[in-house]
Order: C-alpha cells, then structure tokens, then sequence
C-alpha cells in the first residue's frame, strides 16, 4: 500500500554513505523529491536506481531557503522532510499509513540518533524535531542554517514510532560539519555582536554542558568527539561572525 498523499522532500549532497538504506525505508512512498545540489561522489547513481524518486537538481541557498524551494516540486500539499541521513522504521511508516492528517497540526519525528552504528544516549539523546507539514499552510524558515518548521498558531502532535539518524560516519564528517555551519552561521548573523572572548567562553561552556552535563562521556570516546566537536563550531561560529563584523566595518 502506498502513501499517496504525502511527499518526502530531502534535499541532498555527497550522501552517498547512506542514501540508499535512507531511499529504500522510503519505498511506500508514492513520491519522493531528491533535490540533488552539486554531489561529487556517487550520490546521483544511487538516487536514481529508485522507481519513486524525482530528482531535482539545483543550487543550495541555505537550508531554509532550500528546502522549501524543493517543496515547490511536489505534487501533494502534505510535506515529509527529510535528511538524507535519516531511515524511517518500519513502524513508522506502518503508523503514518493510517494517520488521520490535520492542516491545522505540524507533525514531528522523534528522531534517535547514531555515530556510525552507535547510539549516542547521552550527548544528543532523542530529539522531537518538527518534520511533517502542510505546505500551503506553513513553511521552514528562510534561515541559512538551523532553520525549522514555522508552527506559530498552529498545534504539535508527535508521530508514532522514531526515525534513526546516522548523522556522523567519520571523524572527517565532524570537521567539515563543523567549518560549514559555522561559516553559515556567521553569514547569517553579520552585525550581531561577537568577540574573541565570547567565541573562546561559548566553545568552553559547550564542551563542559555536553561532556559532563549532558554525561557524555558515557558514551565512550564517542562522547569526547562529539563534545569537542560542538566546541570547535562553536569557537569558529562566533570567531568567523566577528571578522566579518570587522570586514563590515572596514567597507563602511
């Protein structure tokens, strides 16, 4: 039995590490819209092997901006989004199948997430992250970077079941994570205040509210990547808007 009136929107590049386990969880699906940005490895081939699949490609405007742009594309009004590194249970579409949608409800996932093929308990936890939406009713922010589902008058109703996110494959996944949203992050925060003190304070409060709040250290070594990972974003979030605010300075 397919789902006919609802369409998964992910927008996608170099995912090739698990795009196809994701695309494959997706296969109820009557429409699934890939909105492919410029991959360099084998992405596209695999995006291409699946019957239900539109790909559209296009260029990346920032998260926000992006993922409703490939919304536009869809042939449902009722938007599932998704990343390309999240694999829905079987349960979870099972559940789905027979929800009664409200135009006047904003879904959300509750979304378990993994290092390689480790649960991280402790440093990230589960997260409720609101993911399914009527598209002629609300949107995502236009936000370059941590954008989200507008529910402002509008009510919140998890979905049944989780939906794993296999966000991190390699150590190399959290260095250039961590150089690409920052560098969004300060592009879309030019003229707020920053400083080198704040940006050294900022990554020394998340490395302790991760590692030793949060308990991640007993998530093994894991813990400490992570921990140190959200340190170093931080760091370069903060340091990065603050030359920019010089840069502005300088043209001004």
């Amino acid at each position: 039995m397919l789902i006919e009136n609802i369409s998964v929107v992910m927008i996608v590049k170099n995912a090739q590490s698990i795009i196809y386990k994701s695309l494959n969880s997706l296969k109820d699906f009557k429409e699934v819209i890939v909105y492919e940005n410029n991959s360099t490895d084998n992405t596209l081939e695999i995006v291409k092997k699946f019957k239900n699949v539109k790909v559209i490609q296009g260029d990346f405007l920032g998260f926000g901006k992006t993922k409703n742009k490939a919304a536009t594309y869809s042939t449902n009004s009722w938007i599932l989004s998704l990343d390309s590194d999240e694999v829905l249970s079987k349960e979870f579409v099972k559940n789905l199948k027979v929800l009664e949608l409200d135009a006047n409800k904003v879904y959300q996932i509750n979304r378990v997430n993994f290092y390689k093929s480790k649960e991280i308990k402790y440093c990230w936890g589960n997260e409720k992250i609101e993911r399914l939406y009527n598209k002629n009713i609300t949107s995502f922010t236009n936000k370059d970077v941590h954008e989200r589902i507008i529910t402002e008058g509008l009510k919140l109703q998890v979905l049944k079941s989780n939906v794993n996110h296999y966000t991190y494959t390699s150590i190399e996944e959290f260095v250039s994570k961590a150089n690409n949203y920052s560098t969004l992050y300060a592009k879309n925060n030019v003229g707020k205040k920053s400083s080198p003190l704040k940006a050294f304070l900022n990554s020394i409060y998340s490395f302790i509210k991760t590692y030793l709040f949060k308990r991640g250290f007993l998530d093994g070594y894991v813990g400490l990547v992570i921990a140190y990972s959200h340190a170093v974003t931080n760091f370069y979030k903060y340091i990065k808007l603050y030359e920019l605010n010089l840069e502005k300075k300088k043209e001004n």
